[in-house]
């Protein structure tokens, strides 16, 4: 109902001044328009940081702190100063305030052995390490010198040298067969002048024998070396001739 009464009285106005509705309706845009026109116009009169909230982005976040840097690790080098020079014991340069006392242990009453050796040890062994080698270690006496090689000699200076030469016989089948030449022999002659290692280097089948029986039976002068005996070894030539 006052809908209806509204809605009349507005009817009413509109016939009796239609000019003064439509010119109302023009004023009060044109006030608006003006009010929104001054605040464009005129943005002094806001404060800057409104202004700057307006106008620009956010900053972005700082960055974040750098990781705290490592440490150097420090490496403490100690040089060990040995107590031998010249395969000597030095004196130490400062007395120190304390000795240690070492307390050795007790060895056991039968080990059978080397003291620090093999568990069960060898019977008979020496305390402390080997006879005539370096205390509790593994060196032991300077090994002998291996044996000298027989020195080659020529069969003329050799042949110089017989004491005793006994001729061979000549062997009936060669004598019949007329069979004569050379039987070339190979031999060592030992430190006190006998034949060994009596070696067939060429001959007749023949003439072998014989000859191998007869140089076996040869002694000669010892040979020396720097005043000592030496074994030597030479070619001997045992010569078959008939007539």
């Amino acid at each position: 109902m006052f809908e209806s009464m509204l809605e009349s009285s507005v009817d009413k106005r509109k016939r009796q001044n239609p000019w003064a509705y439509l010119i109302s309706i023009t004023l009060q845009t044109l006030m608006l328009g003006a009010l929104v026109l001054v605040g464009l116009i005129h943005t002094e009169a806001l404060p800057e940081s409104m202004q700057l909230t307006f106008l620009s982005a956010p900053p972005p976040p700082p960055p974040p702190p750098p990781p705290p840097a490592a440490k150097p690790v420090r490496r403490i080098i100690r040089k060990r100063v040995s107590q031998m020079q010249a395969g000597k014991l030095r004196a130490p340069k400062a007395i120190p305030k304390e000795i240690a006392v070492i307390e050795e242990e007790d060895f056991p009453e039968d080990l059978g052995g080397v003291a620090f050796g093999v568990p069960g040890g060898v019977p008979g062994g020496q305390i402390g390490g080997v006879m005539g080698g370096v205390l509790g270690g593994v060196l032991s006496a300077a090994p002998p010198p291996p044996p000298q090689k027989p020195i080659r000699v020529s069969s003329g200076v050799q042949s110089a040298k017989v004491l005793r030469k006994v001729n061979p016989s000549y062997p009936p089948i060669a004598r019949q067969a007329r069979i004569q030449g050379v039987v070339r022999l190979e031999a060592i002659i030992s430190k006190d002048g006998t034949i060994r290692n009596l070696k067939v280097i060429q001959g007749h089948p023949l003439l072998v024998q014989s000859a191998l029986q007869a140089v076996q039976q040869w002694r000669y002068a010892p040979t020396l070396l720097n005043d000592q005996p030496v074994e030597v070894i030479t070619y001997i030539d045992v010569i078959f001739k008939l007539g």
